[in-house]
Protein backbone atom coordinates (compact mmCIF):
# COMPACT_ATOMS: atom_id res chain seq x y z
CA UNK A 1 0.00 0.00 0.00
CA UNK A 2 2.84 2.20 0.43
CA UNK A 3 3.91 1.79 -2.74
CA UNK A 4 0.94 2.77 -4.39
CA UNK A 5 1.35 5.70 -2.51
CA UNK A 6 3.87 7.03 -3.21
CA UNK A 7 3.19 6.30 -6.93
CA UNK A 8 0.29 8.22 -7.07
CA UNK A 9 1.87 10.69 -5.56
CA UNK A 10 4.81 11.18 -7.76
CA UNK A 11 2.24 10.88 -10.46
CA UNK A 12 0.14 14.08 -8.95
CA UNK A 13 3.28 15.64 -8.49
CA UNK A 14 4.79 15.60 -12.34
CA UNK A 15 1.20 16.48 -13.37
CA UNK A 16 1.12 19.03 -10.98
CA UNK A 17 4.98 20.54 -11.67
CA UNK A 18 4.04 20.37 -15.45
CA UNK A 19 0.76 22.23 -15.41
CA UNK A 20 2.69 25.07 -13.24
CA UNK A 21 5.27 25.11 -16.16
CA UNK A 22 3.41 24.69 -18.53
CA UNK A 23 1.00 28.28 -17.20
CA UNK A 24 4.74 30.21 -16.64
CA UNK A 25 6.69 29.24 -20.03
CA UNK A 26 3.56 27.77 -22.54
CA UNK A 27 5.33 25.02 -23.25
CA UNK A 28 2.42 21.88 -24.14
CA UNK A 29 3.41 19.18 -21.07
CA UNK A 30 1.15 18.30 -18.70
CA UNK A 31 -2.35 16.88 -18.38
CA UNK A 32 -4.13 19.68 -16.80
CA UNK A 33 -4.25 22.13 -19.73
CA UNK A 34 -5.93 19.32 -21.94
CA UNK A 35 -8.73 19.21 -19.96
CA UNK A 36 -11.51 21.12 -21.23
CA UNK A 37 -13.39 21.85 -17.72
CA UNK A 38 -10.24 23.07 -16.26
CA UNK A 39 -9.98 26.39 -18.66
CA UNK A 40 -9.03 28.89 -16.32
CA UNK A 41 -8.21 27.10 -13.72
CA UNK A 42 -5.16 25.20 -14.74
CA UNK A 43 -2.94 26.95 -12.33
CA UNK A 44 -5.44 26.15 -9.46
CA UNK A 45 -5.73 22.27 -10.89
CA UNK A 46 -1.90 22.12 -10.80
CA UNK A 47 -1.43 23.47 -7.38
CA UNK A 48 -4.08 21.43 -5.83
CA UNK A 49 -2.51 18.57 -7.52
CA UNK A 50 1.07 19.44 -5.94
CA UNK A 51 -0.52 19.85 -2.51
CA UNK A 52 -2.47 16.44 -2.98
CA UNK A 53 1.17 14.85 -3.93
CA UNK A 54 2.54 16.14 -0.43
CA UNK A 55 -0.45 14.57 1.35
CA UNK A 56 -0.34 11.61 0.05
CA UNK A 57 3.44 11.44 0.13
CA UNK A 58 3.01 11.80 4.35
CA UNK A 59 0.17 9.56 4.00
CA UNK A 60 3.09 7.24 2.92
CA UNK A 61 5.38 7.83 4.88
CA UNK A 62 3.13 7.18 8.25
CA UNK A 63 2.54 3.27 7.12
CA UNK A 64 4.29 1.25 8.37
CA UNK A 65 5.89 -1.96 7.12
CA UNK A 66 4.64 -5.30 7.36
Amino acid sequence: MKQLLELLGFIALVQGIMGLVHEFTDWRVGLVQRLGFLDGYEVYASVALVVLALALFAAADSRKRP
